[in-house]
C-alpha cells in the first residue's frame, strides 16, 4: 500500500503546505527561499520533466524525482547518495525547559549555525515551515532542530545541529524529543531523513525510538541552460 511518506514532498505541497506551493502542470515546489523540495505525483503522465523545467527554469538545479523516471539525457546529474527514512516507533517525546522558539528574527544566527554544521538545506524562510526550537548559552544559539515536510498526519524533524564546541552534551537529542513532543500534541507522528552513511546519527535516532522505514536516494540534476519545452 502506498504511503504519503513515499512521496512526502508532494503530499506536503498538495496538503498541509499547499499555501507555499508554486505549480506548473504536474510539478510543484516550495519558494526557493523556503525549501529545495520540488515534487511530482506518484504516476505522472508524459511531459512531466517539461513541467519541472518550466517551473524551475533553464539552468536551475532540481531534485532527482524517482516518480518521474530518468531525467532527459541532456540534463546533468550533479550528485546522488543513499538515504534512509525513519519513523517514530516509541520516541520519548518530552518538552525541554531550555528550548526556545526560533523566529524570523533568529534566522541570521540559524543560517550561521547551519553553515558551520551542515545538517542539510536550510534557507532564509525555512523557519516558516513549522516550529523551530533552539538552545542558547550565554545568549548564543548553540543547537537547534525544527519541522520541515508535513504530509497529512506526519511532520518531518529536520535541521538538527549543534555548535561543535557544545557537542556530546545531548543537546540535539533533547531538541529532537522536544520537537517530537509538539508534533505529538497535534495528533501527528514524527519522521526523519538521514544520509545512509551517517551511521552515528542513525544509531542515535534509533536509540531515541525511531525505526528505519525505508531506504531512498537523494540527488540533484541541472536543467540545461538552453532548455526549451517540447513542441
Amino acid at each position: 500500500m502506498m504511503s504519503v511518506l513515499d512521496n512526502a514532498a508532494w503530499a506536503s505541497l498538495t496538503g498541509p503546505h499547499a499555501g507555499f506551493a508554486e505549480r506548473v502542470g504536474q510539478a510543484v515546489r516550495y519558494p526557493v527561499d523556503v525549501s529545495v523540495f520540488l515534487a511530482v505525483p506518484d504516476e505522472p503522465s508524459d511531459g512531466v520533466w517539461d513541467d519541472v523545467a518550466a517551473l524551475a527554469g533553464p539552468g536551475a538545479v532540481v531534485p532527482v524525482l524517482p516518480q518521474a523516471g530518468p531525467p532527459p539525457p541532456d540534463w546533468e546529474l550533479l550528485d546522488k547518495m543513499a538515504g534512509v527514512q525513519l519513523v517514530d516507533a516509541g520516541v520519548d517525546a518530552v518538552p525541554d525547559p531550555e528550548a526556545v522558539r526560533l523566529t524570523l528574527a533568529d534566522v541570521p544566527e540559524m543560517l550561521d549555525l547551519v553553515a558551520r554544521t551542515k545538517p542539510g538545506p536550510f534557507l532564509p524562510r525555512t523557519v516558516l515551515l513549522g516550529t523551530y526550537l533552539g538552545i542558547r548559552y550565554n545568549g548564543a544559539l548553540v543547537a537547534m532542530a525544527g519541522e520541515r515536510l508535513h504530509p497529512p498526519g506526519w511532520t518531518e524533524i529536520s535541521a538538527v545541529c549543534t555548535d561543535p564546541a557544545y557537542r556530546d552534551r545531548g543537546l540535539a537529542g533533547r531538541l529532537v524529543r522536544a520537537v517530537a513532543a509538539g508534533i505529538r500534541e497535534r495528533g501527528e507522528t514524527p519522521f526523519m531523513h538521514a544520509v545512509a552513511t551517517n551511521a552515528n546519527a542513525i544509531r542515535r535516532y534509533e536509540g531515541m525510538g525511531f525505526r528505519l522505514r525505508r531506504t531512498n536516494a537523494f540527488g540533484r540534476v541541472r536543467i540545461p541552460e538552453d532548455w526549451r519545452a517540447a513542441a
